[in-house]
């Protein structure tokens, strides 16, 4: 769950509003769906709307738009967990995206590490609303390695 865990590499990134996390995230989705790796998004709250809406407004080639609206948007923690399973069963590299506020990042880790103890390919970004962590920002950075903005992945020497 942060820089000392050995099972999985571990990513934070920030947000503003649901908007913001999409388009931060988007560029580094997409890239990983050319990749094949499976994207999983755990959020707190349904981002169907949100992602639909804003995938409209874009200048992406229709296959791609279809391929991230293809990715369960929905806030339904459990269909997720089935699928992190499965994914891992199969060795099917996955993203997981966890989007939402510090105790529920730190539960849904705590179950993911459950789930995938054992296993090293799976990719952990845990996603923190900006305006509940404020001034403790520093202190949520210091529990990663990297970070992950509009630019990509980068590491916390390179920020």
């Amino acid at each position: 769950m942060n820089r000392n865990q050995i099972t999985k590499e571990k990513v934070c990134a920030f947000y503003a509003s649901d908007y913001h996390f999409e388009m931060m995230s988007l560029p580094y989705i997409n890239e990983r769906i050319e990749k094949n790796d499976e994207i999983i998004v755990i959020t707190e709250n349904n981002l169907e709307d949100t992602i639909s809406n804003l995938i409209s407004k874009m200048n992406l080639q229709e296959s791609k738009k279809e391929k991230i609206l293809n990715i369960d948007w929905k806030n339904n923690d459990l269909d997720k967990f089935k699928m992190i399973k499965d994914n891992l069963k199969n060795e099917k590299n996955s993203v997981i995206f966890i989007k939402g506020k510090a105790n529920y990042i730190k539960n849904i880790n705590e179950n993911i590490e459950k789930w995938t103890k054992d296993n090293t390919c799976a990719k952990v970004i845990d996603c923190y609303d900006i305006e509940e962590i404020g001034e403790d920002m520093n202190d949520v950075m210091k529990k990663y390695t990297k970070i992950l903005n509009t630019s990509g992945e980068k590491n916390f020497q390179n920020f």
